[in-house]
């Protein structure tokens, strides 16, 4: 919008002397001015110039006009979405009633002038008009930044990881700046990620990458809070912004911690911003280094309960005696949190005791919970074999020991000389009896979670033919969101009960037909090879 004395000021009135005269005083005070003799075609010069994007800033509109007054055309003006912004005086000589001015300011005029008037009281009508103007499209665009700034900061807060996180800043200082602009996140691994808001922008290389993130350390070092900072091109390598940009760069470095890297919003330096913008970039900044802080942390506890698992969880099935096993774990993507899955394959004096289990919640917190529970059934089924009585001793341990924490858990007891299965379930997915005749059906077994002090069922008891596989596994392998629960385990059944023969190319069949998982998955296949010959 023009300033207050170098404005566009269309003026409609159907006599040329009345053009002549007002075209004379605006132009004195500095204006440019469009004149139209009549209400259409007033309405089709303000088109035209709405379709080039040169539309006046202000309209002087003469009551009496001889196609339509100037309160209809007033009307008309303010009911178009792209030209309502457009401050419109109205001016007579005849219709001078208050009213007249009354229905002038109804239709959505900004003033009133009464004829005869001095060029002075002219001039400042228009000033003041064009200031009201121009205020309300400050606060507008204020708004309209703050709208789109509210509307970064909750994408921030969803990224999956640094370079999300640095993508959508870079394309958030883009919007509040209207110019290319790019951003600077480090990720847990201490590694800079460069985000840019389009694609057309340069990729920076390795060593322009390394020359940031080290000006970027020792202008932070030590401190939090955003901090401004202009880096000429000596200290600002190329690449970042699009190729035509000449080089330097204004940024905004911002941290939380004195001990961790900072964050960069950059845009180039010959265009500083205003200090709404500024203030916009600030906050912007500001929300940037605490999402960046939050992903390093979950990428670190994520790490810890990563390797708290894996030390835990024998990569290598154990030999069972009379049975051929196979296991998987399979952690989440690795924007996913870590949760609670394991698995579980011992000798007892009563035959084989296996099982998995999932401790409710994705956090470092599940992780050990799970590595207890697991240490605890170990240490449970050296003296004793019965998996419902293991289920409520760890149902007691979980009660005393971790009173807010649940779990479901499936175990169950083979006898590998007879077939014999007793199965004890506490809310966990049921096991899969895979046939050798490509069929495939749930074991019937349920209870309660632990942790929650319920009565137990006593173990259902399914018998264990030579050819065929018992299958166990944790909800992450099937659930997926948006699909009910139920379709999902039929869809496992029949993937089951299709799958090549042996273990290992039954949970490999898994793996593959249920693709990108978004929760951990911990699977356990057995096959007995030693059954008596009655048995068999």
């Amino acid at each position: 919008m023009s300033g207050a004395g170098d404005a566009t000021v269309l003026v409609v009135d159907d006599l040329e002397a009345n053009r002549y005269a007002m075209g004379a005083v605006l132009r004195r005070a500095g204006h440019r001015v469009v004149t139209t003799a009549c209400a259409g075609d007033a309405l089709i010069e303000l088109d035209t110039r709405l379709r080039s994007g040169a539309l006046p800033d202000a309209a002087l509109v003469d009551i009496g006009l001889p196609d339509m007054n100037g309160f209809e055309l007033c009307r008309r003006i303010k009911a178009h979405p792209e030209i309502a912004a457009m401050p419109v005086v109205h001016f007579s000589a005849a219709a001078i009633s208050p009213r007249d001015r009354s229905r002038g300011l109804d239709a959505g005029a900004d003033a009133y002038l009464t004829i005869p008037v001095e060029p002075e009281e002219i001039e400042a009508v228009i000033r003041a008009a064009l200031r009201g103007a121009r205020s309300r499209h400050d606060a507008e665009a204020q708004a309209d930044r703050l709208t789109r700034l509210a509307a970064a900061t909750t994408e921030l807060h969803g990224a999956h990881g640094p370079q999300e996180l640095a993508d959508l800043a870079a394309a958030a200082t883009a919007q509040l700046t209207g110019g290319p602009a790019a951003a600077f996140v480090f990720g847990a691994e201490d590694t800079l990620y460069a985000g840019s808001p389009r694609r057309y922008d340069c990729p920076p290389d390795a060593e322009a990458r390394a020359a940031v993130a080290g000006l970027l350390r020792r202008c932070m070092a030590g401190r939090t809070g955003v901090h401004p900072l202009i880096a000429p091109p000596p200290l600002w390598p190329p690449g970042f912004f699009r190729p035509e940009v000449p080089g330097g760069a204004a940024l905004l470095l911002a941290g939380d911690r004195p001990d961790q890297p900072p964050i960069c919003l950059a845009h180039p330096a010959y265009a500083p911003c205003d200090p709404d913008t500024a203030s916009l970039l600030g906050r912007l900044a500001h929300d940037t280094a605490l999402t960046a802080q939050t992903l390093r942390t979950a990428a670190e506890e994520r790490h810890v309960a990563l390797t708290l698992q894996h030390s835990f969880l024998p990569q290598q099935p154990p030999t069972l005696p009379g049975a051929e096993l196979a296991l998987r774990y399979v952690p989440a993507s690795r924007n996913a949190e870590i949760g609670g899955d394991f698995y579980v394959a011992l000798t007892t004096a009563a035959g084989l005791l296996v099982g998995v289990g999932d401790v409710v919640g994705h956090s470092l917190d599940a992780a050990t919970v799970m590595v207890e529970l697991r240490h605890a059934l170990r240490a449970y089924a050296t003296d004793e074999s019965d998996p419902a009585a293991l289920l409520r001793r760890l149902d007691r341990m979980l009660q005393r020991y971790h009173p807010e924490a649940t779990a479901t858990v499936c175990l169950a007891l083979i006898d590998p000389r007879t077939g014999r299965t007793r199965i004890a379930n506490a809310g966990h997915i049921r096991p899969l009896i895979v046939t050798g005749d490509g069929s495939a059906a749930y074991a019937r077994s349920s209870g309660p979670l632990l942790g929650l002090g319920l009565d137990r069922p006593c173990p259902s008891e399914v018998q264990l033919a030579e050819s065929e596989r018992l299958l166990m596994v944790t909800d992450g392998l099937i659930e997926t969101r948006g699909t009910d629960l139920t379709v999902s385990l039929e869809r496992l059944c029949r993937t089951a009960a299709h799958a090549p023969p042996g273990v290992l190319a039954l949970c490999d069949t898994l793996l593959d037909c249920f693709g990108t998982r978004e929760d951990d998955v911990a699977l356990l296949a057995l096959q007995l090879t030693s059954l008596e010959p009655s048995q068999r």
